[in-house]
Formats: C-alpha cells, sequence, structure tokens
C-alpha cells in the first residue's frame, strides 16, 4: 500500500492538510491529554508575559501525529506573537536560515520541524542567535573575510522531532524546556474524535467515538483521519447516519483491527514470528523482509508495537512476545508464555499512555 493511502503514516497527504489544520485546537484550554507538558507550558507563558519578554526556546519529542505542530501555534497564540514555519530538510544552507532569523520581530516564534535533520553547518547559526540573539556572518572571501555579528530582536525557538537521540548535544543544551509528548489512553481521544465530528458537523454517539479512538493507536492524527473515513463511509453506506455499526464496518474496510493495528503492523509481527522464530532479529532484516524502510518502522510502527508489549527490544535484535502470538492467533511458545502479560488490558481499559 502506498504510504500516502495509509492511515498510519509518518505524514499528511494534501488533500487532507487544510482539513487537518481546521481540526486542530487554537488554546491550551481546548488541546486534551498532555496535562503535564500543558501545565508547565501554562506557567512558562504566563511567566514570560508577566516579564514583558520571550518564551525560553523549547523542545517538543515524541511519535507522529501526538499534537508537536498543534502545541506550537498554540503558544505563538496563547503568546500573542506571530509563528513563522519551516522544517529541518527545507532548510539547506545557512544563509537561508539568516534570512528566516532576520526577518523574525520581538517575541515571535520560529517553529522548526523535524530539527534533528538541520545540517550541521546551518545548525551553528543557531547557536548564538539561541544564547546571545545574535547572527554571526562572515563578508567576503579568502584573506580578506571578516566576520560580523548582527543583533536581532528576542525570539523563541522551538523543536519537534521524533527522533530525540539524533538531535545533537549542543543543540539540546540550547533549549530551556524539553517535553516529551506520549501516546494518548482511549478516553482522551474519544473526546478528540467528539471534538472533531462537531466542527465537521457529524452526529457522532460516543459508542462511536469510542469505538474510533480504540483503533487509533493513541494518535489523535490518527483518530481525524480514521473519522474523516467514517463519515465518508456514513454517506455512501449508511444514509448518512453514523452509527456503531457502521463506524465499525468502515474501520474494518481499513483493514485497523480492534487495537489498530494495521497491516504494516502485522507484517511486521508476522515477519518476527513466522520468519524468524519470534526472533530476535534485527531492524534492517525485517525492514528487507517486509519491503519496507527501516527508519519508517522504526519511528512510526514501533513505538506503538512496544507500547502494547507486543515487541521488545534486546541487544540481539527484535522479538515478538506472547502478546503478539495471542493477538495474531499463534501458539504462543512454552518460553514465551512464562513472560510479562504486557499492555493490552491497560490500553483496552483506556489507562495506557
Amino acid at each position: 500500500m502506498p504510504p500516502d493511502e495509509r492511515l498510519v503514516s509518518a505524514g499528511l497527504a494534501d488533500e487532507d492538510f487544510d482539513l487537518e489544520r481546521s481540526l486542530r485546537p487554537r488554546a491550551l484550554g481546548d488541546f486534551p491529554g498532555q496535562e503535564r507538558v500543558k501545565e508547565n507550558l501554562q506557567i512558562a507563558i504566563e511567566a514570560a508575559k508577566g516579564r514583558d519578554d520571550a518564551l525560553d526556546h523549547l523542545l517538543l519529542y515524541g511519535p507522529p501525529g501526538l499534537g508537536k505542530t498543534t502545541l506550537a501555534n498554540i503558544v505563538a497564540q496563547e503568546m500573542g506573537v506571530a509563528i513563522r514555519t519551516t522544517s529541518g530538510p527545507a532548510i539547506e544552507r545557512p544563509g537561508d536560515l539568516a534570512a528566516i532569523l532576520t526577518n523574525l520581530k520581538q517575541f515571535d516564534i520560529l517553529f522548526i520541524d523535524e530539527i534533528h535533520r538541520l545540517n550541521r553547518s546551518v545548525e551553528e547559526i543557531l547557536y548564538p542567535a539561541m544564547e546571545d540573539f545574535a547572527l554571526d556572518l562572515v563578508i567576503g572571501k579568502g584573506p580578506g573575510a571578516r566576520s560580523v555579528r548582527l543583533a536581532m530582536p528576542k525570539f523563541t525557538l522551538i523543536g519537534a522531532t521524533t527522533r530525540y537521540a539524533m538531535v545533537s548535544a549542543p543543540l539540546r543544551d540550547r533549549f530551556g524546556s524539553v517535553y516529551r509528548l506520549d501516546y494518548y489512553d482511549a478516553a482522551t481521544l474519544a473526546t478528540i474524535v467528539a471534538r472533531s465530528a462537531a466542527i465537521l458537523g457529524v452526529a457522532l454517539p460516543a459508542d462511536a467515538a469510542m469505538e474510533i479512538a480504540r483503533r487509533s493507536r493513541g494518535t489523535p492524527r490518527i483518530a481525524n483521519r480514521i473519522l474523516r473515513r467514517v463519515r465518508d463511509y456514513a454517506q455512501v453506506r449508511a444514509a448518512g447516519e453514523v452509527t456503531l455499526a457502521a463506524t465499525r464496518a468502515a474501520v474494518e474496510l481499513l483493514d485497523v483491527d480492534d487495537l489498530g493495528l494495521d497491516e504494516i503492523d502485522r507484517a511486521v509481527l508476522r515477519c518476527v514470528i513466522e520468519k524468524f522464530g519470534g526472533g530476535p532479529v534485527g531492524l534492517d532484516t525485517i525492514a528487507a523482509s517486509i519491503g519496507e524502510e527501516a527508519d519508517t518502522i522504526m519511528d512510526v510502527y514501533e513505538p506503538f508495537l512496544l507500547q502494547l508489549g507486543f515487541l521488545q527490544r534486546t541487544p540481539r535484535g527484535r522479538v515478538a512476545t506472547a502478546n503478539a502470538y495471542r493477538h495474531l492467533g499463534f501458539p504462543v511458545p512454552e518460553e514465551q508464555g512464562r513472560g510479562a502479560p504486557g499492555q493490552r488490558a491497560l490500553w483496552e481499559a483506556g489507562d495506557a499512555e
């Protein structure tokens, strides 16, 4: 299945981008979940506004689709300042970043998504900008070249990444606050789905909202995508009425099971169990066996499988747990059956994060 047709993917399809943006909360009070992160952000925002100062630089990290971009825009809204959005791969040369920085106004926010993918030469421009609010430029070439430092207005850099370990230590150390966003429990996702349904003008029963939430792998972005597909299904095959039965039928057509696993998740687990006896097996071997990129498996699929207790990471590779065997209907090997029960029961009860 092409990546842009999947419900589970690292990015957004172009056709869904504007709609996804319209569903995003615009204030911290409208943002469900991530309570500790929100509380810390609220304190930091109120303190910065009370001092009439720029907010400290923020680094947000966690799996895709949990609200890093949304939180960056909410922070700008709460601070009452403009936000300039870009991404690490889009800034190819130091001059590109210098042009962005020189156009910022007092207390503005610069949001850099996928900040771990910044070129090192580009990253070095950020160091004095973040610490001293100054831009160091080299004018001329050869023996006549000279360095010029330009003062710039105070600003806030908000970085977002799915690969925290790949953010260089010098850059990490220059952020005043670092927050991890965790997966959402089913109850919080049901609240998010209900809010999105109201914005879309969809009459969504509580049981249908919970059904979508349970199959959304703890991720609001996926929950909103499923909601839109359920709306389409109801319009075409259920006389426009969204019911629990219509929701289940729509999700089954999407090949998403009761825990939110799609065909790639199941392919990963089957590969480990059927081809490699349950593991351990290396990530690159799994990727080659199912025809998927190793980075995609590690960033998009593996975190939730680990969260559910279906996979384990070991020094020798990935190992399928007893929960994975049971979920796919395989007999559990005796040594696996003695393992821990994992997180599935907690997730179904709405307590897993």
